[in-house]
């Protein structure tokens, strides 16, 4: 469901908490914060929805040698020059680990969505798609 951006993609941000104005290239190499302030990391991607291009998630990488978290965008929010993501250090870092640089799977995102306890409902005024219909992302930058 969601597209990777990479430095030289060309987007147009859309929707979301995230601030509509700030292009999701910009938040890559951005520092992220907990709920608490508490650094989380540094913003190593953010993935697009493929069928919106609103930016989902981004990938924080939460250390040296560590591996890269998957952090809701909604509710997050892009405060002063950084990423404050509504959730406590521990969560994010307990978060499903599915590497990054490609594809999230419907699978994998709905892993995310439940770690995180999001609401998956629809909005009132939009149908829900048959799975068939949906389409769950690629890497920026792969064209088909």
């Amino acid at each position: 469901m969601c597209t990777f951006v990479s430095f030289t993609e060309q987007l147009r941000p859309l929707g979301g908490t995230v601030q509509t104005d700030i292009d999701p290239r910009s938040l890559i190499g951005r520092k992220a914060f907990d709920r608490n302030g508490a650094k989380i990391g540094t913003v190593d991607e953010v993935y697009l929805d493929d069928a919106t291009g609103v930016p989902e998630w981004a990938a924080v990488r939460t250390g040296l040698f560590s591996r890269d978290a998957f952090v809701p965008l909604e509710p997050s929010e892009f405060v002063d020059n950084g990423l404050r993501v509504p959730y406590e250090r521990a969560l994010i870092k307990d978060a499903p680990d599915f590497g990054v640089g490609r594809h999230l799977s419907p699978e994998q995102e709905l892993q995310l969505y439940h770690h995180y306890g999001l609401d998956l409902s629809t909005p009132p005024d939009t149908p829900a798609p048959s799975s068939g219909d949906r389409s769950f992302g690629r890497v920026a930058g792969q064209e088909d």
